[in-house]
């Protein structure tokens, strides 16, 4: 019984020793290929940038997902690009590649049968082949315009068989042509936002005008207006809004009056101050924020400034909707304590 409890207590720290050993392998690897990225990386990316088509990725198995996700990180960073399956081209598929493609082929070996075989109708096609592959002598390697040969590498697999240490250099090369065709096509943030507008990135990336909620859901008050008329006669559909925003003769932003002020004028017994002019009790002069401003400006103001609303305004400093800090929590940054 005690040397079958040792054993089992043995087996989570052999385990973790197993996984260090590939992670430290992996990243051996991928140390070695950014001392000696291949002669042919340059090539390709001016392939990609010349590209007046899509570029078209394709691969079989192990290395045909790891295509898939270049793929999409060449789409997301100002590259069109497609995968398609070598097999599936075989039939039909081949139609979706196009004179002016540039095709992306991932094999390790270069021998691929699914992907020679559509070699030939590459060659017809006339469309460009960026080969990223281990072996500089074979087929795939010969018949490419550009080639990125990583070397022979030893797979972290225990039997040296199971696809690892390759794909994960195929990913690596992947992200760095991917990313080095972006800087290189000057793309920028706003760009990036167009190809991301959902989750939470994706509102990070937006403007203060997308998460704002508009004007005609806000309360909108004069200057001379007293608090208690204000609320009475001011309604908002939907979700309500804490906060009434105060313009002066010319609609520009002259103040807010928020819950909390609210709150604090009942719990000091100063009720009576509801029936003077707002203006006599509003914050003036607030904080805002430019209409056209990104929502990282925003978000920031409302952490830094510790605020829960905040105007945004146009040129003129009319006041144009408000951001809520309700509606944007989840892209607070966690700030020391």
């Amino acid at each position: 019984m005690e040397s079958t409890a040792k054993l089992l207590s043995a087996i989570p720290f052999e385990r973790l020793r197993v996984a260090t050993e590939v992670l430290l392998q992996e990243s051996a690897a991928l140390e070695r290929l950014a001392k000696n990225i291949p002669l042919g990386f340059s090539d390709a990316v001016d392939l990609i940038l010349e590209c007046r088509g899509c570029v078209i990725v394709t691969g079989m198995g192990k290395a045909g997902w790891i295509g898939q996700k270049i793929s999409a990180s060449l789409a997301s960073t100002g590259s069109r690009s497609h995968f398609v399956h070598p097999a599936e081209a075989m039939h039909g598929d081949l139609g979706r590649i196009a004179r002016e493609d540039v095709v992306l082929a991932l094999s390790n070996s270069g021998e691929t049968q699914e992907l020679l075989q559509i070699l030939p109708s590459l060659k017809k096609l006339n469309v460009t082949l960026i080969a990223i592959t281990g072996k500089s002598n074979s087929t795939l390697a010969r018949d490419s315009d550009a080639l990125i040969d990583y070397g022979r590498v030893t797979e972290a697999c225990h039997l040296g068989l199971a696809p690892s240490t390759s794909t994960t250099i195929m990913l690596a090369l992947g992200d760095a042509l991917a990313l080095v065709v972006s800087q290189s096509r000057q793309f920028q943030a706003t760009d990036f936002a167009k190809y991301h507008p959902g989750g939470t990135l994706g509102r990070k990336l937006s403007t203060v005008d997308e998460l704002m909620r508009p004007i005609d859901r806000c309360r909108v008050a004069r200057l001379s207006e007293r608090v208690r008329e204000i609320y009475v006669r001011s309604s908002v559909s939907e979700r309500r809004v804490g906060v009434i925003l105060v313009v002066d003769d010319q609609q520009r932003l002259a103040g807010i009056f928020t819950d909390s002020d609210l709150a604090r004028l009942l719990e000091r017994r100063r009720d009576n101050l509801l029936d003077q002019p707002i203006e006599q009790v509003m914050t003036g002069n607030p904080i805002s924020v430019r209409s056209g401003s990104g929502a990282v400006q925003a978000i920031d103001l409302l952490a830094t400034r510790n605020i829960s609303e905040l105007p945004v305004v146009d040129l003129n400093s009319r006041p144009l909707g408000i951001i809520d800090i309700t509606d944007v929590i989840s892209l607070l940054p966690v700030l020391p304590g």
